[in-house]
């Protein structure tokens, strides 16, 4: 198998193990797969889970997809016209009780190549990161502290340069440099010069896919059963106001699929299922969601 081929097996074996861990710790709600083509090539399996015990709302989708790169994809990366391959898992997952953090991930492969069909570009990328509502600082410890321990092997600095990079792009520009969370990792256009380097990095991605279940999983397990107020859901939901905001004004995967023809509702999955807007809302001081504001800046957890 190709690379491409590879990779596209990895992402739905890794859908498969993914869905069955968050079902287990949620008892109650089962993902429903809804598969879906897109007209100019390619197709993807979206599963979403939602009115659960533990996930209010959630997916884990993977796509393959491929054609001509449209043309605002051509403007972006400074190339004329072009065909395209990209392959990839992307999960969000909004949990019900504030006490339990939202987490993103994703994983892909990208291929450009000219019009007579010669590769001339690949890639990968990917990353996942962290939302806590309340802090629990074990809690963020541990979630680095995986992530950390899936890439050193691969290079001893990969994990503080990847870390600076999620802090850097997960970020509400407009909000001042106010993070949407406390961050993990984020990479991406990593070119694999040679065959070797292919396997070497499609094995990065792989160590970085399989971190997620148990970087995330005993998080929510220790916070699942906290009791909360509706002061507690309405900040989390002002904070869930915050992460559309990423979503819709910054998030470049969510920008692509969209101009590439994607499937909306697949896309817009990363959308939590109620959120607030308040004029100039700013936490009561002395707070605990005036605490949780210190939060979201870089900080060393590992």
């Amino acid at each position: 198998m190709n690379i491409k081929e590879q990779f596209t097996e990895y992402i739905h074996s890794l859908q498969d193990n993914i869905c069955a861990g968050l079902e287990a710790v949620d008892g109650k709600a089962k993902f429903v797969e809804d598969k879906w083509e897109r007209p100019e090539g390619g197709g993807g399996k979206t599963r979403v889970i939602s009115g659960g015990n533990v996930f209010e709302k959630g997916g884990v989708n993977t796509s393959v997809v491929h054609g001509v790169l449209p043309k605002a994809m051509q403007d972006a990366f400074g190339v004329g016209e072009s065909n395209f391959f990209a392959c990839g898992l992307s999960l969000v997952i909004h949990p019900l009780n504030p006490h339990v953090p939202t987490v993103h991930a994703n994983w892909r492969y990208f291929e450009l190549y000219n019009k007579d069909g010669d590769r001339i570009d690949g890639w990968f990328g990917g990353g996942s990161d962290l939302t806590p509502y309340y802090m629990y600082e074990e809690d963020a410890r541990h979630f680095h502290g995986v992530l950390k321990g899936a890439i050193t092997p691969f290079g001893e600095n990969l994990y503080s340069d990847y870390k600076k990079h999620c802090d850097a792009y997960f970020t509400n520009k407009h909000r001042g440099d106010e993070m949407r969370g406390i961050g993990g990792v984020f990479y991406d256009y990593l070119r694999p010069t040679d065959e070797a380097d292919t396997e070497r990095l499609f094995a990065f991605q792989q160590a970085n896919g399989n971190s997620f279940l148990p970087a995330y999983l005993p998080i929510a397990e220790r916070r699942k059963d906290i009791p909360y107020t509706e002061r507690e859901v309405e900040w989390q939901e002002i904070r869930r106001g915050r992460y559309v905001e990423f979503n819709l004004v910054h998030d470049r995967g969510t920008l692509f699929g969209l101009k590439t023809n994607g499937r909306t509702e697949s896309i817009l999955m990363s959308l939590p299922p109620r959120a607030r807007w308040y004029y100039n809302y700013k936490p009561e001081p002395g707070s605990k969601e005036a605490e949780m504001m210190q939060y979201y800046r870089p900080k060393d957890w590992v």
